[in-house]
């Protein structure tokens, strides 16, 4: 199962600002990178101006290796925005790196997911000008 747009409605956009731009120029690339504090090496998802451990400022955007597990997960019969043609599955998704992620799982029946599965990043140019990451089971 693919996430479906309704084309008579525009998509919702996630807020680009300063301190989330080195992930959406990244999966603009295909992709993934996180924050991570250059002091004690703590990675960092949702973007942040201090590192919740340290409190360091100082952080750069590393690579992600794109391999995670569903930690949580639901699936939409209606959906909340016009815009998302349901049923469709949300999942939270735990990144090796110990950040996680919301994001969809595709090409997987919500009677095919659970939590502990192995899933790895796939990306989505929905529009000339945003990339979602998106996620598949591994296997």
């Amino acid at each position: 199962m693919s996430i479906q747009y309704n084309k008579e409605h525009p998509l919702p956009t996630p807020p680009m600002i300063w301190e989330n731009m080195g992930f959406w120029e990244g999966t603009k690339e295909h992709r993934l990178v996180f924050q991570r504090c250059k002091e004690c090496g703590t990675w960092v998802h949702p973007p942040r101006p201090a590192c919740p451990k340290c409190r360091s400022f100082e952080k750069e955007w590393a690579p992600s290796g794109g391999k995670g597990t569903v930690y949580s997960w639901a699936t939409y019969s209606e959906s909340p925005h016009p815009a998302f043609v349901a049923p469709y599955s949300v999942v939270l998704v735990e990144m090796d790196e110990g950040v996680r992620l919301i994001s969809n799982l595709i090409d997987t029946k919500p009677e095919g997911i659970s939590i502990g599965m192995p899933v790895e990043v796939v990306f989505d140019d929905i529009a000339d000008d945003l990339t979602l990451p998106k996620f598949r089971k591994v296997g």
